[in-house]
Order: C-alpha cells, then structure tokens, then sequence
C-alpha cells in the first residue's frame, strides 16, 4: 500500500530540541539580518553583568556571570533587533499604508529599524518625516484637547525597561488616568489576580538555585524550547540529578522530551540528548482545571487510606494548620466533583493521575512550572488558584525546592507592573507616588486591554499611546479591533520596528523610533544603563554598546519625558529633562516609591542585581486573612458550546520561529512545519470522525457564545497530529481570527487565546487562505 504524501512543508523532525540544529538555525538567523560578524560579539555580550539584558524571555541567569548564556530564539530575538537593516524616509515614501497592509507581519518587521519620526499623511497615503518636538507637540495638542484624561488610553510592552516603565506610569498618572492596558493582560494576569488571593504576592516563590533542590518538578500549560528556551539547561541539569519531570501538556513538545545542550561538547559530538520528561499526560485543550482537581481528588483519598492504616495521613498538616485557611472548603469542593466529569475534561486516565500522584507524594520538595497554557482561559484565574493549592497540601511553597513558578514571557513584563504598570493603583503605589512628587494620584480603577479596546470600538476612548509592542495584532477579534483603532483620533506608536498596528493610522498617527536593549543609550551625563525584572524577582542591570540605528532615535525614558514635559508643562514641578539626563535619579525615585528597591542605585551595580521581597517565599502571606488561603473552583468546564460533540477546543501557539507576534521566519522545526504558518493541528481521530484526512484544505469557524458561527479561517491546511480527541492548535496571532473579544477570563480580563471552541468542515472551493490578520 502506498503510503499518503505528507501535505507541503510538513515532515517528520526527529532531532532532539537544541543540539546542531540550534547552532545552524542561529548561523542562518546572523547572515538573514546581515550581522555575521557583528551579532556574533552582540551574542557574547547577551546576559552579562557588563552587557544588555536578553529583549526575549524572562527566564533568570546564574548570577549573570555566564561566559555564554544565550540560546536559540534569544539569539534570534538579539539579531532581529541589531539587523543591519533600516526603514527610513526613503522606504515610505517608496510604499504607500495601502501597499503595506498586503504584506505579512514578518515581512514589515524584517525590513529593519526604524530611524526617524514619522507622521501619517492621508492625501499621499504615506508616512512623512516629522521633528521631534513637533511630534511631541501635535501628541501634547491632541491629549489635553480630550474632554477627559479617560478618553486616552496607554498601552506597554514588557519589553520597556523599569525606568521608562515608571517615567510612564509617572506622566500618565498625572495627566490624570489609571489606563494601563498592558501586554501582562494578554498573558499572565490570572496569575497577577489569582496568587495574590491565595499566596499575597502575584509572583513566583522559587528562586534559580531552588531548582537544584527540587525532586519533582510538574510542568503545565508551558513550551520552554521556543518560549524560555534558556530554562532548558535548568531542566537538562535537573532531570540529569534524577529529579522527577512530570508533563501536562495537549502537545508533545519537543524540548520536554528531549534536549542537546549545544554548551555540552559531548553531546554535541555524540550527537545524544538528555531526556527530560519522565512522564508526559496529553490534557485536553482546557482539562487542566479538571486535572488539578484530580490530583486532589486522589490525595485526598490517599490521606484517608493512609490515617485508616493508622498513618499521618500524606497532607502537610502542621503547614496547613499553621498557614492556611480554607482547606475544608476545597476538600468538599474537590470531593463533589465526580471521577467521570474528571476524566471526560481531563481527556486523561484515573492511571495517569494515579501515576503523577505517587511522583508528587513521593517527592519532599516539588516545584510547580506553569505558563499561558494554564492563564489564557475563561477559567484562568481558577486554574492558577488551583495550581497554588495543589502545593499547598503538603507544604510546597515557602521553603527550599519547593513553590510555585509562573513563566513570564516578555523580558521585564513583571518588572513593569512593580515599577507601576497597573490598571488597578493600590494605596502603597498612591502613597509613595506622592511622597516623591508631591502629588497623590486618583485611586480610580483604569482600562485593561480588553477594557481598553472596548473603549476605543465604543468611541469612548480617542487617543492610544503604545509604549512598543503591536497591541492590535497582538489582541483577540482583529475585525473589530482594527476598525476601532482605525477611528482613533490620535495614535502614536513608539517602536524599534515598523508592524501592522501602524498601518492603523485614523486621524492623527505617529511613529516615535526608540533605542532596544541592545543600542548604546548616551544622555547628558553619558552612557545608561536600564533594569529589568526577570521571573523569579531578580532585577539587574543592562546596558547596550551597539551604536543607535541613526542619529534621530531616542531612547524610550527620552522619549516619554519629551512627551510629558509637552503635555503637562511645570505641573506638579517634575523635572523631566534631569531625570533622562542621568537614569540614577529615576532609581532614586523608583526607590522612594517603592521600598522594595532601598538602595537601588548601589545594589543594581553588584553582578547579578538583587532580589525584590517575595514574602510567600518565607512565608509570610499578605492576604487579607493573613494566611494562604486554599480557594476551591466549582465546577470543571461548563462552556455551553461544548456540549455540542461536533465542537472543538483550540489552542494558539507560538511556532518556534516566533516570540510574542513577531515571527522570525516560517519554519516551526520541532513539530515539523517548514516554509508556512497556515496549518491547523488535529488528531487523526477527530479528522476522521469528520470525514478528512491530512492534508486536507479546511474551514475553521470559531463558535459564538449563542452557537452561532461568525468568524471564520477559511482554507487553511489540516495536519493530523498527536493530539488527544476534542484538541486543536493553530499560530498565534493568526488564529486569533476566531476569538471573540468577549471571550476571555471576567475575573483577569486574560483572552482565552488557548480554549477557543471552533468547528472544522472541508473548505469551500470558492475561498482562498484568509490573509493574515486582514479582516
């Protein structure tokens, strides 16, 4: 029998995550962005204490003192910022917005950095040159001409640095608003609103070296080879030591099963691997909750067979009496909910959890790893909550090799909520806002992204500010999103790269070019350096030595305090421009602020910075019970669109060729996907339950809150893959084409980016590919 072709650009990869393939994939990323000799020393300097902080993932560094401590896609995510590459005056007055909005995401950023103020100009259908403090003025003109400071709204990246991340939560705050959408909405806020009910902090609670301690670490929700792919060392030495690697994952991730260290010469020239993982449990797409609450189902049955064979019973007991609250309520909660609702939304067997169960208990010291595979859903903050409880029942958090470790993204996107990033100001923010400047801002609740979106669809919100990132794209229903931001009276963008949010252009819209991580950043007093915040609460400093992309970019404190100082004047007599000329007078009042950061300016000088209080980690539990409390979720799964049986539940993912929106290239190596993104991931059965096969064009409708179907991604590829039944997968932000804005997690405003109920059938003959992100 001949056996089927697989569909183009598809094919089997068997190599393990890391290892030669890295290495070629990083050679080819250099030469692609012209940098081959120079990115090779930019590498080098990437996570050290004399250079800059890596612009991709938050992951930690040992101490910052690595000799080489950068990876793949941190590679990629360096040479795409210092490419040789460059947008400028010449290249817009070349290509019209029109022109432009054809063009894939990828193909927009990989023109290069962006060198000059630019300012829309709607009878040429172009960008324009524009000088800076005119920039600064028509944005100045635009803000106070609103009826209200609520009608703006000011977005941020995690990639801004804790000083421009202060310097904008300073101005906006007052100018007179609280509306910080911010990249953290999309991604981690269940972990922002969940942790701190349970635990009093919105953090993790382990440190690096806790690693070295844990015997069983439980990974949920979290790709580390493509995401935070410097983690993979972590995990390599760890399940290298005998440490217990147990997976909860729809897919098999290629770098938790198996990982070549390109650091190890025997490795590389045996051409073997380290296996991570030592069990992998295929959730369903959404089961996590229902797994969690099996574990604990177990547990619980274990205690009570264990106190009946006249044991201790297996539950931290002295923990939980001497730290805790509510531990009766989540064993009722957990004993109602019945085997059968856990294993159908689990999509797991009572084996699997039994086997997990016996690695938790027979582990002293367990830390638990999650990422947006667990906060990206309706039921997010329940997730988190139910995560932080698992621990808890025997102890797991506040002491070495042990706790809980939320996988941020972005590079300082924790950072830039300490440092004031937050929708939501608490009285200790309000208090020391007004011990360094004199003023106290409004207490009011603000927009967050969902929030903010709303606004601007709505007409309530006029003006956008976005502190880097590409929020539109970046954003759940791109139909509606990118009409309403295309109403906007006012827009402006402050950004390394050109992307498709600033081919939005409404009224007003300008383009501010900004200095990245890696570019020499020199003010009156000379050369800066920036810090940042990783994962697990270090903050240390950064400094860039690349020259700047061209004269006109400014750094991003520079830009922000040139925008102030034309908004607000003398108002609450903040001296913008001494602040940028020397960024230790930031600190200073970074440090007034917030106590946490006593002594910055000295402390953020020693190798490797310092870390911020995490009372959980000795805990201390700043709840308003003073405890933690464990906090029961009723209920698995009771999205009405899934009782329909023809329903399916899609994940996004970043392909490996991916961080965030921006997309490097088109290949996804380790699940096999070369030269294209237009793929859809389902398991052989569900295909054949709807009469194809791999390889088959498809329609993919997501399915709306009343049943009926109104967004759709036409004729896209269906790639049978290893999937339990009821999943799917498909590129992020692509498929967010199908998620509604409405649909995400009421309790932290997060999207459900990763449990989008859809529908699949045969595509149309009539439609071609949905372009990307067009509406």
């Amino acid at each position: 029998m001949t056996k089927k072709k697989r569909p183009d650009g598809i094919k089997a990869y068997d190599e393990p995550a890391g290892g030669w393939g890295a290495l070629k994939a990083v050679a080819e990323t250099l030469a692609r962005q012209q940098v081959a000799a120079q990115g090779t020393a930019t590498l080098l300097k990437a996570n050290q204490p004399e250079g800059f902080d890596c612009p991709g993932c938050a992951w930690p560094d040992p101490k910052h003192t690595s000799s080489f401590e950068f990876c793949e896609n941190g590679a990629k995510a360096i040479t795409w910022e210092s490419t040789a590459k460059r947008v400028g005056p010449d290249f817009f007055a070349a290509h019209t917005i029109s022109e432009l909005w054809t063009w894939t995401d990828h193909e927009l950023e990989n023109e290069g950095r962006l060198t000059h103020p630019m300012i829309y100009d709607a009878q040429t259908d172009r960008y324009r040159p524009i000088e800076w403090d005119d920039a600064f003025t028509l944005i100045a003109t635009a803000l106070n001409a609103l009826e209200s400071p609520h009608q703006a709204e000011f977005y941020t990246s995690g990639r801004a640095s804790n000083e421009a991340a202060f310097l904008y939560q300073t101005f906006v705050r007052a100018f007179g608003t609280n509306n910080f959408p911010d990249c953290s909405n999309m991604c981690h806020e269940a972990t922002s609103v969940g942790l701190p009910e349970s635990i009093g902090v919105g953090k993790g609670t382990v440190t690096l070296e806790d690693f070295d301690h844990a015997d069983a670490i439980f990974s949920f929700g979290h790709n580390p080879g493509t995401n935070h792919p410097r983690m993979m060392t972590t995990l390599r030495n760890a399940a290298r030591r005998g440490a217990r690697i147990v997976v909860f994952n729809p897919f098999r991730e290629r770098a938790l099963e198996r990982f070549a260290a390109p650091q190890d010469p025997i490795e590389m020239a045996t051409f073997s691997s380290t296996e991570i993982a030592s069990a992998y449990h295929q959730v369903r797409v959404g089961g996590d909750l229902a797994a969690l609450k099996g574990m604990m189902k177990l547990i619980f049955e274990r205690d009570e067979q264990d106190i009946g064979k006249g044991g201790h019973g297996v539950l931290d007991r002295a923990f939980i009496a001497e730290h805790t609250l509510g531990i009766a309520a989540l064993r009722q909660d957990v004993e109602q909910t019945s085997w059968t609702e856990i294993l159908h939304y689990s999509g797991l067997s009572r084996a699997a959890l039994e086997s997990a169960v016996d690695v938790y208990l027979n582990a002293n010291n367990v830390i638990l790893c999650y990422g947006m595979g667990l906060t990206q859903h309706a039921h997010g903050t329940s997730n988190v909550q139910q995560a932080a409880n698992l621990l808890m029942l025997r102890g797991n958090i506040g002491r070495q090799g042990a706790g809980i470790c939320p996988l941020r993204g972005h590079s300082n996107v924790q950072g830039d909520r300490t440092v004031g990033i937050t929708e939501s100001p608490g009285s200790g923010l309000l208090d020391g806002m007004e011990r360094a400047f004199g003023f106290r801002p409004s207490g009011d609740k603000g927009h967050s992204a969902i929030e903010a979106i709303e606004a601007i669809v709505e007409g309530r919100s006029k003006a956008l500010i976005c502190l880097g990132g590409n929020l539109a794209v970046a954003m759940s229903d791109p139909a509606v999103t990118f009409a309403g931001m295309r109403g906007l009276d006012l827009a402006v963008h402050i950004s390394t790269k050109l992307n498709r949010s600033h081919l939005l252009t409404g009224k007003t819209c300008i383009v501010l070019p900004c200095l990245g991580r890696t570019d020499l950043d020199t003010q009156a007093s000379g050369p800066q350096s920036v810090t940042v915040e990783d994962s697990m609460s270090m903050v240390h400093a950064s400094r860039g030595f690349l020259d700047p992309p061209g004269p006109l970019v400014r750094s991003e404190p520079a830009i922000l305090a040139g925008i102030a100082q034309a908004t607000l004047g003398d108002r609450y007599g903040i001296d913008w421009a001494g602040l940028i000329g020397n960024y230790d007078r930031i600190r200073d009042k970074i440090e007034v602020v917030f106590p946490d950061f006593r002594d910055f300016n000295r402390r953020v000088r020693v190798h490797g910075g310092f870390r911020l209080d995490v009372p959980a980690s000795r805990r201390q539990w700043h709840t308003a019970s003073g405890k933690a409390n464990f906090l029961p979720s009723p209920g698995l799964d009771e999205d009405p669109r899934l009782k329909n049986p023809d329903t399916l539940v899609l994940a996004s993912m970043r392909s490996h060729d991916q961080y965030n929106t921006t997309v490097y290239g088109l290949d996804d190596r380790y699940r096999g996907v070369f030269g294209r993104r237009d793929v859809i991931f389902i398991s052989p059965a569900d295909l054949a339950a709807r009469g194809l096969q791999d390889g088959d064009r498809i329609d993919v409708h997501g399915v709306a809150p009343d049943g009926g179907q109104r967004r759709a991604l036409r004729g896209y590829t269906a790639v049978a893959y290893d999937l339990p039944q009821g999943s799917a997968g498909g590129y992020y932000p692509e498929v967010n084409a199908i998620v509604a804005l409405d649909h995400y997690d009421h309790r932290s405003g997060t999207p459900a980016y990763k449990g989008v109920p859809v529908t699949i059938i045969r595509a149309a003959d009539t439609f071609a590919v949905t372009p990307a992100l067009s509406e």
